[in-house]
């Protein structure tokens, strides 16, 4: 459904920049049964209609909600508040005034290397516990720190296992553009083995004014990684062990598809 839509968008505004922010299937937690045929089916699609893909896992999100912001019980309702806040890091520079703008055709042309590879990892930071809140500094470089972690990735697939070949930083709050820069000159000097050398400077800053509501500044991270491979491999593989028993195959076949 999603991506028919998609398609129908692309045919009327084809000028248009296409974002998703598409839930991947998890690892370990599945809530359909048939989740790796409609993935598929799907990552078609978004490879050739869509700009740009957020990948977002519901169990990457969990792991944040109980391991980072220590929630027990985590709901949709905080899984989504993560999403939210990411979302709305990304779209920021559209909405707000700031120093260094980016919206989402900049984003694109930074981001994209080859017109296929247009899956991003997102993350978010600071993301802390309600009591440890006051023990953490909110400055450029624990940001930049927090968003690189591994453990703030929002899609269950580890960058330390790739390589990235384009990053985006969207800062927001009250800092110089100077600082950002410098941080983001420091985490390539540092980690020069996880960004691929044929593209010389990989990380594209943005800083927006204004914070998002009560913190003082934050920063949202979009990654191209070769490490979403993961993530396909992990379907391509379960669509493989259903598919070769044809299991589940006459509810497509029913409605019109053929092999």
């Amino acid at each position: 459904m999603g991506t028919l839509l998609i398609s129908k968008i692309r045919e009327e505004y084809p000028d248009r920049i296409m974002c998703t922010y598409s839930v991947c299937p998890s690892p370990k937690v599945s809530d359909t049964v048939v989740e790796p045929y409609n993935a598929t089916l799907s990552v078609h699609q978004l490879v050739e209609n869509a700009d740009e893909v957020m990948c977002l896992d519901n169990e990457a999100l969990y792991d944040i909600c109980f391991r980072t912001l220590k929630l027990t019980t985590p709901t949709y309702g905080d899984l989504n508040h993560l999403v939210c806040a990411a979302m709305s890091g990304i779209t920021t520079c559209l909405r707000f005034p700031g120093q260094l703008n980016s919206d989402l055709r900049k984003l694109a042309v930074n981001l994209i290397p080859f017109p296929r590879l247009h899956f991003f990892m997102i993350g978010f930071a600071p993301l802390t516990s309600r009591g440890s809140q006051q023990y953490r500094a909110l400055t450029v470089p624990e940001l930049t720190q927090q968003q690189f972690d591994a453990k703030n990735m929002m899609c269950a697939a580890d960058p330390r296992h790739g390589r990235y070949l384009t990053a985006a930083c969207m800062f927001r709050g009250r800092m110089s553009t100077k600082e950002v820069d410098e941080q983001m000159l420091n985490v390539q000097n540092k980690n020069s083995s996880y960004f691929v050398e044929w593209i010389p400077n990989n990380i594209k800053a943005s800083v927006c004014d204004i914070p998002p509501k009560g913190l003082k500044m934050s920063t949202t991270f979009i990654g191209n990684s070769t490490a979403i491979q993961e993530m396909f491999k992990r379907v391509s593989e379960q669509f493989t062990a259903m598919f070769r028993r044809k299991a589940f195959l006459h509810w497509y076949t029913g409605e019109g598809m053929d092999e």
